[in-house]
């Protein structure tokens, strides 16, 4: 009989891994608090040298991109207003996704290690159901 994927690693170590490695990764994942501080006036990118330091912010970005829609609906053929507008919103979702802070809540020692107990180990069950067993000698 097939097991997991069509191996003979067993169903009873697929589901059992699934479950566990479900429950961990939820309980990781709901510890993790998602915060940003992005805004259009405040800093996304900075550069710095010769003594000084500038900052773009997520408005200064805004004015290429107003620019390259103004071009592209003059005229959908001009490479400029396509790099401006294409240009400005890659750096717009860079500068909103690296603005992004990830922090993870206080817990005990023992909740951390049941949370990686159950994620890390349901992970190896379930990938060790997914591997062809030896078969059995007798």
């Amino acid at each position: 009989m097939k097991g997991a994927g069509g191996s003979s690693g067993g169903i009873g170590h697929f589901f059992i891994g699934l479950i566990m490695m479900s429950g961990g990764f939820y309980m990781l994942f709901n510890a993790i608090t998602v915060s940003s501080n992005f805004g259009l006036g405040s800093r996304m990118f900075g550069f710095s040298g010769f003594g000084t330091s500038i900052g773009i912010t997520g408005g200064m970005i805004m004015i290429p991109f107003i620019f390259g829609v103004g071009i592209i609906f003059y005229n959908s053929k001009n490479l400029l207003g396509w790099l401006l507008s294409i240009g400005s919103l890659t750096a717009l979702i860079f500068g909103v996704i690296s603005s992004v802070r990830f922090n993870l809540r206080t817990m005990t020692s023992f909740e951390l290690i049941v949370i990686l107990i159950l994620a890390i180990g349901g992970l190896g069950l379930f990938l060790r159901s997914l591997k062809k067993l030896d078969a059995k000698v007798s």
